[in-house]
C-alpha cells in the first residue's frame, strides 16, 4: 500500500512515471524555474533558423507552396504555427508603421468620417493581426471555389492564407521602412509586390506548373478583399440605418 502511494503519476495525463519525462505525452516530471536563462531560450527558439520565425520566413520566401503542403500533410512542428505567424507579421508591420509614420495604404479610411464603416476600417488599420484573419475567411471562400478540384478543405486553405498573407505583411513592412528613408513614394510598390507574392504562393501550392493557377489565385485574392470591404460597408450602413 505504501509503495502505491509513493508512485509518481503525470500531472497532465495521469500516466505512471518512470524517468524524467512521461512516455505517454512527453511532459517533464518537473518544470525548470522561469529565470533569465529561460527567457533568453524562449526568445531564441522563436528567432532561430531551425524551427523559428526566421526559418519559416526563409522557407516561405523560397518555396511557399511546398512548405505549406508539408505543414498540412507531413510535419506541423517544423515551422511556426500559422495563426502565430500571421499575427507576428502583422504586428511587425503595425509597429514599423507607428514608429516611422509611413503611409498606411493597406486599408484606407477617412479620418474625418464618423460613420460606422469608417470606424470599422480604423479598427482594421489598428489591428491587422486579427483583421487579416477575418479577411482570410472571405478570401478562402473564393479560393475554395476556384480550386475546388484539388480537394483541400476550407480550413486547410485558411492555413495557406495565414502563411502567405503573413509574408505579404512583411513585404509591406520592408517597403514601408524604405519609403520612410527616401524622398520618393514606394510603399505602393510594396503592396503590389506583396499581393503578387500571395498570388504566386497560392498558385504554387495547388500546382506550380499551371500558369493559369497564378491568375486564378490573384483574382480569388482580389475578390476576397473586395467581398470583405463590401461586407464592412454593409454592416456599417445597417448599423447607421438602425441608429
Amino acid at each position: 500500500m505504501q509503495d502505491q502511494k509513493s508512485e509518481a503519476y503525470c500531472k497532465k495525463c495521469e500516466t505512471k512515471l518512470s524517468g524524467s519525462y512521461c512516455f505517454n505525452c512527453g511532459a517533464p516530471i518537473q518544470l525548470n524555474r522561469i529565470d533569465r536563462k529561460y527567457v533568453f531560450n524562449e526568445i531564441g527558439s522563436v528567432l532561430n533558423f531551425d524551427k523559428g520565425i526566421l526559418y519559416t520566413i526563409k522557407e516561405l520566401l523560397l518555396r511557399p507552396g511546398k512548405t505549406v503542403q508539408e505543414f498540412i500533410l507531413e510535419d506541423r512542428n517544423r515551422i511556426v504555427k500559422p495563426i502565430v505567424f500571421i499575427i507576428i507579421c502583422s504586428l511587425i508591420y503595425t509597429l514599423f508603421q507607428r514608429l516611422l509614420h509611413f503611409e498606411d495604404g493597406y486599408v484606407n479610411y477617412s479620418e474625418g468620417d464618423t460613420s460606422t464603416s469608417s470606424l470599422i476600417f480604423e479598427w482594421v488599420s489598428n489591428n491587422y493581426g486579427y483583421a487579416n484573419i477575418i479577411m482570410a475567411l472571405f478570401i478562402a471562400l473564393w479560393i475554395k471555389i476556384f480550386f475546388k478540384k484539388y480537394g483541400y478543405n476550407y480550413f486547410e486553405i485558411l492555413i495557406l492564407l495565414c502563411f502567405t498573407m503573413g509574408m505579404g505583411m512583411l513585404f509591406f513592412s520592408v517597403f514601408g521602412i524604405i519609403d520612410s528613408m527616401v524622398e520618393m513614394t514606394i510603399i505602393d510598390k510594396g503592396f503590389l509586390l506583396g499581393i503578387f507574392y500571395i498570388a504566386w504562393a497560392i498558385g504554387q501550392f495547388f500546382d506550380k506548373k499551371k500558369f493559369f493557377n497564378y491568375i486564378k489565385a490573384f483574382i480569388a485574392y482580389m475578390l476576397g478583399f473586395i467581398t470583405f470591404t463590401i461586407g464592412v460597408l454593409l454592416i456599417g450602413f445597417l448599423i447607421d440605418y438602425v441608429k
